[in-house]
């Protein structure tokens, strides 16, 4: 259990040491990713026309705005560490709470935490002209022969100084936190004012179309119509996926009961203001054509900042993808490493995992096993794959967590709700029906995916078997 609004706490207890503007940072850290960089490419090779990709960012927007809404409002009923985790359980039974939580330990949290620690060290090695490339290191363990490039080792580094950072405190966690998410802001907001001030821009941009470039690598099935606008809005809720991240923080963010909404709703506001921004920032720097012609080896970002910063946007850019990586990637780790804490606390996951750490009172032995399984991934190279396979659930427990709400509303009518969801029944529906539409789509444009993630979550039947056996 959590202490109180406090601080501090006992040992064996978690600590309330993250304020509120930790907490918005955890948010906007997850948000801000490498999406607002190079989606904006295939986007606007999906609808064509500039103002419609700020319409499809600003619907997108909206719709994660609509989620946090229903997250508000169980979060501060519930304020526990492993958010969804235990409001699934608590609204449907133990078996479907095990499922999310299986999927989020086994593949979406760890799989999502090896791409961005990969992702930093190719970012890194375009930064430094390719010198990673030409390193190898190789180590014989346990009658195996290992050849680590320097990018696996980056990679590695990566996860492990994350992992290291987290287990000192959750307050030295939140305070890193917002640093990072501060120089991730910064980062944009200089992308977007810069191509505004140096860059010779055009607003006549905006009425122009983006069809007719060479959109390499974009399906033409996916280009204009119905079908393209449905892939572009898939491309911008990737990049605001992490909406609902601090929730499984809950249990060591203080007065949760005030701060948890702050962060659900005020870091999605913060982060659909900054993509709005940036993304006129583009289109003001560059035609929808020379945007829908971006090779795939470069990105959006870059090719605005070569307009003003000439060949030397190559490496700003890697450097600006690198840190916002890596503040991905500490944020993740530092809220999601308390889902399979909470799971074993439950007895629904290796006991082991439930001890907290004497000196700092964080689930460290939680944090190593995610780091842990995160560096198998990354160096399996498999994470891409099992990522893509996870969208479908995913956004399946999202509507769960969501439908919940109703739940809550009619088996404890009495129960405390120091937030309401703004806009209850109504908001909430809405969100309901999308998903279900995201989740159609996606069966019907990208069935192989859909089913392998149903297959992954059928994968954990036996585990969650096992352990619930176990502990009865």
């Amino acid at each position: 259990m959590s202490k109180g609004t406090s601080g501090t706490a006992a040992p064996g207890e978690l600590t309330r040491g993250v304020g509120p503007w930790a907490a918005v940072a955890v948010n906007v850290a997850n948000m801000i990713g490498t999406g607002i960089f190079l989606k904006t490419r295939v986007m606007t090779c999906n609808v064509g026309s500039a103002k419609t990709v700020l319409v499809v960012w600003l619907a997108a927007g909206l719709l994660s705005l609509a989620g946090t809404f229903s997250y508000s409002e169980i979060a501060a009923m519930m304020p526990e560490a492993g958010g969804d985790y235990v409001y699934l359980r608590r609204a449907y039974g133990r078996l479907v709470g095990f499922l999310y939580g299986w999927m989020a330990f086994t593949v979406a949290r760890a799989g999502s935490q090896a791409a961005l620690a990969v992702g930093l060290a190719i970012f890194m090695n375009v930064a430094l002209g390719g010198v990673l490339d030409s390193r190898h290191i190789d180590l014989g363990l346990f009658g195996l022969h290992l050849s680590l490039s320097g990018l696996t080792l980056v990679a590695l580094s990566a996860i492990w100084t994350v992992a290291l950072i987290n287990c000192a405190s959750v307050a030295a966690g939140g305070r890193m936190a917002l640093v990072l998410t501060i120089a991730k802001v910064g980062l944009v907001l200089g992308v977007g004012m810069g191509a505004f001030v140096f860059a010779s821009g055009d607003w006549g941009h905006l009425a122009q179309s983006g069809l007719a470039g060479t959109c390499e690598g974009v399906a033409s099935s996916a280009r204009g119509g119905i079908a393209g606008f449905g892939a572009a809005m898939l491309g911008a809720l990737w990049a605001y996926d992490g909406w609902q991240n601090v929730a499984p923080l809950a249990g060591e963010i203080r007065d949760p009961q005030r701060n948890l909404p702050r962060a659900f709703v005020g870091g999605t506001v913060v982060v659909a203001a900054l993509y709005l921004f940036v993304n006129a920032a583009y289109y003001f720097a560059l035609s929808p054509i020379e945007i829908a012609s971006v090779p795939t080896s470069s990105s959006v970002a870059t090719e605005v900042l070569k307009r003003f910063l000439g060949p030397m946007a190559v490496s700003m850019t890697a450097v600006a993808l690198m840190i916002s990586s890596y503040g991905a990637l500490h944020a993740s780790v530092l809220a999601n490493s308390r889902i399979p804490f909470a799971m074993a606390r439950d007895g629904l996951f290796f006991r082991s995992l439930v001890r907290l750490s004497p000196r700092s009172n964080v689930p460290a032995r939680a944090i190593l096993a995610q780091a842990a399984w995160a560096s198998v991934l990354a160096l399996s190279g498999s994470y891409d794959a099992l990522t893509d396979s996870v969208i479908f659930a995913s956004w399946l427990f999202y509507g769960l967590v969501t439908a919940s709400l109703f739940v809550f509303r009619k088996k404890m009518p009495d129960a405390p709700r120091p937030y309401r969801a703004f806009g209850y029944p109504v908001i909430p529906m809405i969100f309901l029906l999308v998903t279900a539409a995201l989740l159609i789509n996606t069966f019907v444009a990208a069935p192989r995916e859909a089913l392998r993630g149903a297959a992954l979550l059928a994968a954990g039947l036996p585990f969650y078997w096992y352990w619930s056996h176990r502990v009865h």
